[in-house]
């Protein structure tokens, strides 16, 4: 007696997130400081300043023999809703005095690129600071509303980060 089974065949599941316009997940935020373009470049592009200023992040360095060039990698500790994970990034931009950009990810493959332009403006500088969700993962979220908060997280972060930079600038002892 032979027998036949049929193998039970189901469609792989739908990424929920598949096709997503990924438009409304950026932002841009900006803050006058009072120091010049150039200076205020020598300080974002020091990535292990980035947690002097940013309620997100600490930990940030270069790894070893890297600095502030298209190419170089870096990891940083995160931070969100309880949670910390480490990252890691390339820079995919560095124009001294201009702008600097790098891609959580890396830039084949990254989920996330930030970007920080810098506008002479008077005696300072104004610096902005963008942020674009590349692509969807799910460590992001499974949800268009979850990217929704990320992306409010993150902008939130922002801002308090810019806020944090100018005042540290404006207390810092001239040199």
């Amino acid at each position: 007696m032979s027998t036949t089974t049929s193998e039970n065949t189901y469609p792989a599941p739908r990424n929920p997130l598949a096709g997503l316009d990924l438009a409304p997940f950026t932002f841009n935020r900006r803050h006058w400081v009072d120091l010049t373009p150039d200076s205020v470049y020598h300080l974002i592009s020091d990535v292990s300043l980035i947690g002097t200023w940013s309620p997100s992040a600490s930990a940030v360095s270069y790894e070893p023999g890297e600095g502030p060039w298209v190419g170089a990698r870096f990891s940083g500790r995160n931070r969100r809703d309880g949670s910390e994970w480490v990252t890691h990034s390339e820079v995919v931009q560095a124009d001294p005095g201009s702008a600097f950009a790098f891609v959580v990810g890396g830039a084949e493959q990254g989920i996330v690129r930030w970007d920080w332009h810098l506008y002479e403006q008077g005696a300072g500088t104004i610096v902005q600071q963008t942020w674009r969700l590349l692509r969807t993962d799910p460590v992001l979220g499974d949800t268009p509303e979850d990217l929704l908060a990320l992306r409010d997280h993150m902008a939130n972060s922002a801002e308090a980060t810019l806020l944090s930079l100018a005042e540290w600038i404006a207390g810092r002892p001239t040199q």
